[in-house]
């Protein structure tokens, strides 16, 4: 092998996908596939949330950007196109990621739910992970990626086995290298089917609670939370009951919501994403992990990044 990549999360299926098609041999590692990784739980639909530095994640994220759009309407993906707004009470500036959207601009007062006096207006791709992710496997098998599933407990069982190593393991890498910057974020999302809206909406107001509606296919995400240093998987009633009465505050009154499922993830903080190579000797390690609630959103310009530093490191 040429390289070794650590997880079978969104980060290492793509990081993996970009070096088969560069050329090399790459082998995959991971504890969990899907439908099991944290990527499994995104609700997931392009934009940076909870990722740092800025002038990083806005390339990271033009680039992911891009490559979704161009996925976008092949079933098989699970990628499509959707409108949406981003909702406020009080006057506000364009996001500092307004430049990565085209055709972003300020809501119309008729795209305003009641109650709220301004919004951004914007297109972007939602990803339905259970497709998605089954998607990118299938393509790192077609370039002729291999594929483990194991349990890594350091670097050099993967090292004894290939040169460069790839870590994509999230909050693993808080045990794999000792990273203490690392801490979970907590989330919880409601599934609801049919899905309430056509178009997603998102109230991140801190006083308000986070809302957010993520139309998909067949279905609906309903969120959220975001609990910094919290790790416990365990579903609370409590906060999915919080959930959808945000949501119905968002919607038309009457609206029937039908949960069929309500799961928690753990999102992978840090004060700013680690990409980076280390080098140990001959010996070389490409860290690219703490994505926040951004991996996918990163997931491709990151990936290109990591193929990058790899071949300049051979």
């Amino acid at each position: 092998m040429d390289f070794i990549v650590l997880g079978g999360g969104v980060s290492g299926l793509s990081c993996g996908i970009r070096l088969l098609e560069a050329g090399h041999a790459v082998q995959l590692w991971a504890r969990e596939l899907s439908p099991h990784t944290t990527s499994d739980v995104a609700a997931a639909m392009w934009y940076p949330y909870l990722a740092s530095p800025k002038e990083r994640v806005l390339g990271w994220g033009q680039r992911t950007y891009e490559v979704l759009r161009s996925l976008a309407g092949r079933p098989e993906t699970g990628v499509q196109m959707v409108h949406g707004a981003e909702l406020f009470t009080e006057t506000v500036q364009d996001p500092w990621w307004a430049s990565s959207v085209p055709g972003f601009r300020r809501a119309a007062p008729g795209e305003l739910p009641p109650g709220y006096s301004e919004g951004y207006a914007f297109e972007v791709p939602v990803i339905e992970m259970p497709r998605y992710l089954p998607f990118l496997l299938e393509r790192f098998h077609e370039l002729g990626g291999r594929l483990r599933q194991r349990e890594v407990h350091s670097l050099e069982e993967a090292w004894s086995e290939a040169p460069t190593v790839v870590n994509c393991t999230g909050l693993g890498a808080r045990t794999l290298v000792g990273d203490e910057a690392l801490f979970p974020i907590r989330g919880e999302v409601l599934r609801v089917s049919p899905s309430p809206t056509p178009r997603f909406l998102i109230d991140e107001s801190e006083a308000r609670g986070m809302t957010y509606l993520i139309p998909r296919a067949t279905d609906c995400i309903l969120g959220g939370t975001a609990e910094g240093g919290v790790d416990s998987l365990t579903p609370s009633a409590t906060e999915a009951e919080g959930i959808l009465s945000r949501c119905r505050r968002l919607l038309p009154e009457g609206t029937p919501l039908n949960v069929v499922e309500h799961r928690v993830g753990l999102r992978p903080g840090r004060p700013s994403v680690r990409l980076e190579a280390e080098h140990l000797g001959e010996r070389r390690v490409i860290h690219n992990y703490g994505h926040g609630g951004a991996g996918v959103t990163l997931s491709w310009g990151c990936a290109e990044e990591v193929r990058a530093l790899a071949e300049a490191a051979r």
